[in-house]
C-alpha cells in the first residue's frame, strides 16, 4: 500500500510539473503573439509613413535592428546603394578605432650624428584652432639641427570626385603629411585685421570678391565690413609647411628626400577621442580625411588613405553584405556608395566592441550637441545618437535610437535625390523616430 502511495504522489508532482510547463508555454506563446502583433503594427505604420508625398520624389532606404534580440525589425530598401555623405565617418570612426592606439601619433623621428630626421604621420591637431597642440612644437624645439623628409606621403591633396570649386570653403582643407594651424587662415576684425598663421597677414586684402582666396594662390579677400571670423584654407605644398615650421620653432629646417636606416620613434599628442569626437560631433571633413591618413601608419610606411580604408574592408569588413564603395573619410565625395544594411552592421559592431558610455559620447546626441543640437529633440532626454549627412538633395542619419522602454535600437535612413526642402524630410523622419521611441 505505501509504494502504491508513494507512485501516485510521484504521479501527482509529475502532472503539475507538466501543468507548469504547459502553462509556461502558452505564456510564451501569448508574449511571442503580442510581440509580432506589436511589431506587425511597427511595420504598418512604417510602411504608411514611408509612403507619403514627402517621400515620393526620392529614393529611401531604412532599416531598423535590434541588437539584443539581433532582429532586423524593418527594411526598406537596405540592401540598395546611396549616396552616404558625412555618415561615411561612421566607417572613417571604425577605421581609427580598429587601427590607431589611444593617443594620436604625431611625428616619426630618429636621431643620426647631431640630427634629428622627422616625418610627417598627418596629425591635425599641431596648433589646430580648436586644439592648438604644440607637442610637436616642444619637441622640436630640443634640437638645433632638424631635417624634413615628405616623401612618405603619397596622396592627392583633394579627394577624388570633391567639388571644385569648394577650395575656399573651411570644410575643404587640402589633405597633407604635416598639417599646421588645421590647414586653414583664420581671419577676423576687431580694432585691427587679426590672421593666423601671421605668415599670411600681408596676403589678406580686405575687399568685397566672389571667392575668399584665389583659386591658384595663397591670396586672401576679407569683407571690410564683415563682423564673424572667417576661415580660408590655404595651399599646402612641403616649401611652406618648412616655413610655417621655422617661424613656429625659430630655427631653420632642411629637407631630405630619404629617412636615414634606423628604427624610427614615435612622437604622440592628443587623446585620439578628442579627435573622433570632434569629426562626429562637428562633421569635420578635415579631422575625418587626416585619420584615415594617420591610420595608414600603422600598416604602411607610406602614407595614403586607401591603405586603410583596403585594409579594413578585406579584413575587419570582408563579409559585409553590400561592399561600400568607399573613396575619402568625410563624405564630401559623391562617389562613395553604402546601403543602409551595411550601415548599421558597422554600428552594430561599434555597439558591441565598444562600451555604451563611451560610444554615446562620441556620437552627437540629439537636441544637445553638435550637428543635431537643434534637431530630433527628446522629451526630455535625448533618445537619438547619431551621425548626420548632407550634400545638396541628398540626407541621411544613421545611429542609435532609444526607446521609451529602454531598448537600444540601431538604425541607418538614407534619402537620396529629393528636390524638396531637405526641412521637410528632417520632419517626416523625426515623425517616424519618434513613433518608434513611444510604441516599441
Amino acid at each position: 500500500m505505501l509504494k502504491l502511495f508513494n507512485t501516485l504522489l510521484k504521479l501527482t508532482d509529475t502532472v503539475l510539473f507538466i501543468k507548469k510547463l504547459i502553462v509556461l508555454f502558452l505564456g510564451i506563446l501569448l508574449i511571442q503573439s503580442c510581440v509580432t502583433t506589436k511589431n506587425r503594427a511597427l511595420k504598418k505604420e512604417l510602411s504608411i509613413s514611408l509612403d507619403t508625398d514627402v517621400f515620393d520624389d526620392s529614393f529611401t532606404g531604412f532599416m531598423l535592428y535590434n541588437p539584443k534580440t539581433r532582429d532586423t525589425i524593418y527594411s526598406h530598401n537596405t540592401n540598395k546603394y546611396f549616396t552616404p555623405a558625412s555618415n561615411t565617418k561612421i566607417f572613417t570612426l571604425y577605421t581609427s578605432l580598429k587601427l590607431l592606439p589611444d593617443s594620436i601619433p604625431t611625428l616619426k623621428y630618429l636621431i643620426e650624428n647631431d640630427t634629428l630626421y622627422i616625418e610627417g604621420t598627418g596629425d591635425p591637431s599641431l596648433l589646430h584652432t580648436y586644439y592648438k597642440d604644440s607637442s610637436s612644437v616642444l619637441f622640436l624645439k630640443q634640437h638645433k639641427n632638424i631635417a624634413f623628409h615628405f616623401n612618405n606621403f603619397k596622396e592627392d591633396t583633394f579627394g577624388p570626385g570633391w567639388a571644385w570649386e569648394d577650395y575656399d570653403w573651411y570644410y575643404s582643407p587640402e589633405r597633407s603629411v604635416l598639417p599646421i594651424y588645421g590647414n586653414v587662415t583664420t581671419i577676423f576684425k576687431a580694432d585691427s585685421l587679426t590672421v593666423t598663421p601671421d605668415y599670411f597677414k600681408n596676403k589678406v586684402a580686405e575687399i568685397l570678391a566672389e571667392k575668399n582666396r584665389a583659386p591658384n594662390t595663397n591670396d586672401f579677400f576679407f569683407e571690410p565690413t564683415r563682423e564673424d571670423t572667417l576661415e580660408v584654407p590655404f595651399i599646402v605644398n612641403p616649401l611652406l609647411t618648412k616655413e610655417l615650421f621655422e617661424r613656429v620653432i625659430q630655427n631653420k629646417i632642411s629637407v631630405v628626400h630619404e629617412m636615414p636606416e634606423g628604427n624610427k620613434k614615435t612622437l604622440y599628442s592628443i587623446p585620439s577621442d578628442s579627435l573622433y569626437k570632434r569629426m562626429m560631433h562637428q562633421s569635420d571633413n578635415f579631422i575625418a580625411e587626416q585619420l584615415l591618413i594617420l591610420g595608414s601608419t600603422s600598416l604602411s610606411d607610406t602614407l595614403n588613405s586607401a591603405i586603410a580604408r583596403e585594409y579594413i574592408l578585406e579584413n575587419d569588413l570582408s563579409n559585409l553584405a553590400q561592399q561600400p564603395k568607399w573613396v575619402d573619410g568625410s563624405g564630401l565625395s559623391r562617389y562613395n556608395l553604402f546601403s543602409p544594411e551595411s550601415i548599421v552592421d558597422v554600428l552594430n559592431r561599434l555597439y558591441t566592441e565598444i562600451p555604451k558610455e563611451r560610444l554615446f559620447q562620441l556620437f552627437p546626441a540629439a537636441g544637445v550637441d553638435g550637428t543635431l543640437k537643434d534637431r530630433y529633440k527628446g522629451n526630455p532626454l535625448p533618445y537619438i545618437y547619431a551621425k548626420s549627412g548632407s550634400l545638396g538633395n541628398n540626407y541621411c542619419l544613421s545611429g542609435y535610437l532609444i526607446t521609451t522602454s529602454g531598448e537600444i535600437l540601431i538604425f541607418s535612413f538614407m534619402n537620396n535625390h529629393f528636390k524638396k526642402p531637405t526641412d521637410e524630410v528632417r520632419m517626416q523622419m523625426q515623425t517616424i523616430f519618434e513613433y518608434i521611441r513611444d510604441t516599441y
